[in-house]
């Protein structure tokens, strides 16, 4: 089965999530109809285009000239001129990292609780007119498709080994050839989930909206690469390649199996193997945005005096929409770790365990936490991960 109506079932997989993770995810695709009945988009075209056109915001306009088959990939930030001399049809603008800029997008991450938090990299969106498409693709990890506003056909190739060269002559990592098995017209609320790897295409029926829930999912040579790094920052300088009792050579131009042993054994001194180690360097690692944008402290100035006061008369200190949290046990410790932005803090499992959780810290959050756990707050609120919304400001 690779359709399922979900307007009768639970939402918005039409399956419970346990049956969804063993029989679907990273498996086979699905198209989930009704996921969400009776979506209405947050945004609208217009809010998307004048995102497009701020300062840091990562934003692309794709044009096809079906004539010539060929495209046009341009970055923002745009000017809003770029949008008035456009056609009404064939193109399309994608706006990475909504559900930083939007806290109504930011509410439908709940939909996807299932899922690890951290797993999950953004929300981007797109509008496209009328015949507006990307390309034929694939995606290097999972992504869940929710039409919000219009009508998407889609076409995917499911076979097992479906062909995956790319076109040699434009900017776009476009598929040489696609060879659909299986095509759909999506609504409004209907949800097209995709595995890794699996090819698709996208075209637009009429103007529409569509919200990619899109999953982080490092390479292999990212991984080890940001792993290397840390160890060599960490390394102290005088661990070194050392070899006493060295024998006489018998052939002083090889690398004998002696001299292997001593450079395994160097390499573990940096405690690869360290399961704390390890742990922090990933939890640092995928807590940190792949952008430049970065929380930025604006109550540094503030005593934590101060700011205990406004907490018991009405503040908030809410999260940073561009901060990232994940938490974790210490390994065969007692206590955990929160990961907050790349930062590592150790705390308590109890309040590591709040923190990631929370999007805001209110007076009765604050109170119940630990020692630790408070300083802990404080530190993420002088580095930006938090900020402070006064009682008057709420209103």
């Amino acid at each position: 089965m690779i359709e399922i109506d979900a307007a009768s079932g639970p939402q918005p997989l039409g399956m419970s999530p346990a049956k969804f993770l063993r029989e679907y995810w990273q498996k086979k695709p699905l198209l989930i109809r009704n996921a969400f009945p009776g979506f209405v988009s947050p945004v609208q075209p217009e809010d998307l285009a004048g995102l497009a056109c701020e300062d840091g915001v990562l934003a692309r306009l794709i044009e096809h000239d079906k004539a010539d088959d060929s495209w046009r990939v341009r970055h923002g930030p745009f000017a809003e001129t770029d949008f008035t001399t456009l056609p009404d049809h064939d193109w399309t603008l994608l706006v990475q990292d909504m559900d930083k800029w939007d806290a109504d997008i930011r509410g439908l991450l709940a939909h996807f609780a299932f899922l690890p938090r951290w797993r999950i990299d953004d929300v981007m969106v797109s509008f496209a007119a009328a015949g507006g498409s990307v390309g034929a693709h694939i995606d290097q990890y999972d992504v869940f498709l929710l039409q919000a506003q219009g009508r998407r056909h889609w076409q995917i190739d499911a076979s097992a080994n479906p062909p995956l060269g790319f076109r040699p002559d434009v900017e776009l990592k476009l598929l040489r050839e696609f060879h659909p098995t299986h095509d759909w017209v999506l609504e409004p609320g209907d949800v097209l989930y995709l595995p890794p790897g699996v090819p698709h295409h996208g075209i637009a029926v009429d103007h529409c909206l569509t919200f990619s829930v899109g999953m982080r999912a490092p390479s292999a040579a990212e991984l080890l690469g940001d792993f290397v790094d840390t160890l060599a920052a960490d390394a102290p300088e005088d661990l070194r390649y050392t070899d006493p009792g060295l024998a006489p050579a018998s052939d002083a131009n090889e690398i004998d199996g002696a001299a292997m042993a001593r450079v395994v054994e160097a390499l573990n001194l940096l405690r690869m193997n360290d399961a704390d180690a390890l742990g922090d360097w990933f939890g640092a690692f995928i807590t940190t945005y792949r952008c430049a944008v970065e929380p930025a402290a604006d109550d540094a100035g503030r005593a934590r005096i101060e700011v205990e006061w406004d907490l018991a008369h009405g503040a908030v200190i809410l999260r940073h929409p561009w901060s990232r949290m994940a938490w974790r046990r210490a390994h065969g410790k007692r206590g955990g770790r929160l990961y907050a932005g790349g930062r590592v803090l150790a705390l308590p499992v109890r309040d590591a365990r709040r923190l990631a959780a929370a999007e805001a810290v209110d007076a009765a959050l604050y109170d119940s936490l630990g020692q630790a756990g408070r300083d802990a707050v404080f530190a993420l609120l002088d580095a930006g991960h938090y900020r402070l919304q006064l009682a008057e400001d709420a209103q």
